[in-house]
C-alpha cells in the first residue's frame, strides 16, 4: 500500500507539472501574440506618423520652394526693368562714337547680379568676387534653400503666332519658316512618316503651323517664291480623320506645347526646330511669345539666317551650303568673343553688314561670303530689331531635405511693351510694383481700371490702387505678365 501511495503521488506530481507546463506555454504564447499585435500596431502607427511627417515636411518644402522661386521671378523683372537706367550709364562712351547705345543683355548675367539674394554659398561668392564683406549688410541671402534663374530673350527667335495676325505678318511668317527648314540635310525628316503614317512636306507643314493660329478656313500657301496665291484651297481635314479627332484652333497658340498637335510637327521636327535641349530653353528657335520681330543681337546664328534668307531668298547664303556654314561659323564666333555685348547698334547696322557696307561690311569678306541682295530693305528692316521686349522667366527654387531635394519650377512670360522708362530716382516705382505699392499707369488702364471697379464693387472701391483686377490692369515698370506656370 505504502509502494501504491507514492506511485499516486508521483503521478499527481507529474500530472501537476504538466499541467504547469502547459500553463506556461499558453501564457508564452499569448505573450507572444500580444506582443506581435502590439509590433503590428506600432508599426503601422509608426507608417502612418512618418507618412503624415513626410507630407507635411514635403508641403512646407514644396511652398517654401515656390515662393523662392516667386521671389526669383521678381527679381528677374527688377533686373530686366532697370536695364534702360544701366544702358543711359554707358550713353556717353557712345555718343563719343556718334552712335546709339543698343539694348545691353543684362538678363544674360542675372544669375551672377542677383546672387546676393540667393542662399549664403551665392551671397559669400558674390561678396569675394567683388571685395566685399557681406556679412556687414542685412536681409541678404536666403535662408534653408536657393533659386536657380533662367531669363531667355523670346524676341530672339521666330514668332509663330504672327499666323494669327495680319496678311503681311502671314507671309512674313512664311518665308522664315521655309528658310529654316529649307537645307537640303534636313530632306529625311520630311521624307518619313509620321506618327500616324502621313507624310509631310517642308510645304505642307509650313502651312499646317500658320493654318493652326489664323482665324480663316483657307489653306496657306507657303510657296512664297512664285506669284502664286496666298490661299490654296480650303484648309485639309486630316484633324478629323485620327483615331482621337480634333478640330484645328484657328486662334493663337496659347504654349509652344500646342504645336505638338500640328500636322508635320514630329518628334524630330520638334527636337531640330523647336526645342533643340530642354534642359536649356535658350537654345529653342520658335516661340508664341515674341512680339513678332527678331533680335538681331541676342538671336542665334541659326534664327538669323532664317530671317535673312527671308528678305534674300536668292541670296547665295541663302543657296549654297558653303556660304550658309562661313555665315552660321562667323556668327558663332562673333557671339563667342563678345561674350553677350550687343554686336550691332541698329537693325541698319545688320542690313549694312550682310550687304558688305557699314563699319562691319568687311567681317562678311573676310568670312568669304557675298554681299546679300534684298528684295526689299525696308520690309526686312521691319522684321528684325535691337531691343528686346519679351521675356521667360525660368525660375527654380530649391529646398534640401533629409535624403532628399524638393524643386519647384516656376515659368513666367514677362511683356515690357510700353512700360513707363525708370530712372534713377524713382526706382521706387518699380519696388511699388512688386510690394503692391502704387505703379504707375499709364492713362487707358487707368480708365479701364476705373470702369471695371466701378462695375464690380466688390473687386474694387473705384480707386485706383486698389482691387485685383486695377493691378492686373496696370502698366508697370515691372512689365505685364502674359503666361505663369507653376511646375
Amino acid at each position: 500500500m505504502s509502494s501504491l501511495g507514492k506511485g499516486e503521488r508521483d503521478a499527481r506530481v507529474r500530472a501537476r507539472a504538466r499541467r504547469r507546463s502547459r500553463e506556461r506555454g499558453i501564457a508564452i504564447i499569448m505573450v507572444v501574440a500580444a506582443i506581435s499585435v502590439l509590433t503590428v500596431m506600432l508599426a503601422q502607427f509608426q507608417d502612418d506618423t512618418s507618412a503624415s511627417v513626410a507630407s507635411a515636411t514635403a508641403d512646407r518644402d514644396g511652398l517654401k520652394a515656390e515662393y523662392m522661386a516667386r521671389s526669383a521671378v521678381n527679381l528677374a523683372r527688377l533686373v530686366i526693368a532697370t536695364e534702360p537706367t544701366v544702358r543711359a550709364a554707358i550713353s556717353p562712351l557712345y555718343t563719343l562714337m556718334k552712335s546709339k547705345p543698343p539694348q545691353l543683355p543684362v538678363w544674360e548675367f542675372s544669375d551672377r547680379l542677383l546672387a546676393a539674394f540667393n542662399d549664403q554659398d551665392s551671397v559669400k561668392d558674390f561678396g569675394n568676387s567683388l571685395g566685399l564683406d557681406m556679412s556687414l549688410g542685412k536681409n541678404l541671402g536666403l535662408a534653408g534653400g536657393k533659386f536657380e534663374l533662367s531669363i531667355v530673350d523670346e524676341d530672339a527667335k521666330i514668332d509663330v503666332n504672327l499666323g494669327a495676325a495680319n496678311d503681311i505678318a502671314h507671309i512674313r511668317l512664311a518665308k522664315e519658316i521655309m528658310s529654316l527648314i529649307s537645307p537640303i540635310l534636313y530632306d529625311p525628316m520630311f521624307q518619313a512618316r509620321d506618327a500616324n503614317g502621313q507624310f509631310h512636306d517642308r510645304l505642307q507643314t509650313c502651312s499646317a503651323i500658320l493654318d493652326w493660329a489664323d482665324v480663316d478656313e483657307s489653306q496657306f500657301n507657303c510657296d512664297t517664291t512664285t506669284n502664286a496665291p496666298t490661299s490654296s484651297g480650303v484648309e485639309d481635314s486630316s484633324y478629323s480623320l485620327l483615331a482621337k479627332p480634333y478640330r484645328r484652333k484657328n486662334a493663337p497658340y496659347d504654349s509652344l506645347e500646342e504645336l505638338h498637335l500640328v500636322n508635320g510637327v514630329t518628334d524630330d521636327f520638334w527636337a531640330t526646330f523647336v526645342d533643340p535641349d530642354p534642359t536649356n530653353p535658350k537654345k529653342r528657335v520658335l516661340t508664341v511669345w515674341g512680339q513678332g520681330i527678331v533680335n538681331v543681337n541676342t538671336a542665334n546664328a541659326q534664327t538669323l539666317l532664317a530671317v535673312t534668307c527671308a528678305g534674300a531668298p536668292t541670296a547665295d547664303v541663302c543657296v549654297d551650303p558653303t556660304q550658309a556654314s562661313a555665315f552660321l561659323l562667323g556668327i558663332t564666333m562673333a557671339r563667342g568673343i563678345t561674350q553677350g555685348a550687343p554686336i550691332f547698334g541698329s537693325s541698319n547696322d545688320f542690313l549694312q553688314m550682310m550687304k558688305g557696307q557699314g563699319q562691319l561690311g568687311p567681317m562678311i569678306t573676310l568670312l568669304g561670303m557675298k554681299p546679300v541682295k534684298f528684295l526689299s530693305e525696308s520690309e526686312f528692316l521691319k522684321s528684325i530689331t535691337t531691343d528686346s521686349k519679351m521675356f521667360s522667366i525660368y525660375a527654380v527654387g530649391v529646398v534640401k531635405g533629409y535624403k532628399r531635394e524638393t524643386r519647384t519650377t516656376i515659368h513666367a512670360v514677362v511683356d515690357f511693351r510700353g512700360v513707363p522708362e525708370v530712372s534713377g530716382p524713382s526706382m521706387a516705382s518699380v519696388l511699388n510694383s512688386f510690394t503692391g505699392g502704387s505703379p504707375s499707369a499709364s492713362g487707358s488702364a487707368s480708365a479701364s481700371a476705373s470702369a471695371v471697379n466701378s462695375s464690380y464693387p466688390m473687386m474694387g472701391s473705384g480707386n485706383l490702387t486698389t482691387g485685383p483686377i486695377t493691378a492686373a490692369l496696370q502698366n508697370t515698370a515691372a512689365g505685364q505678365l502674359i503666361f505663369f506656370h507653376i511646375e
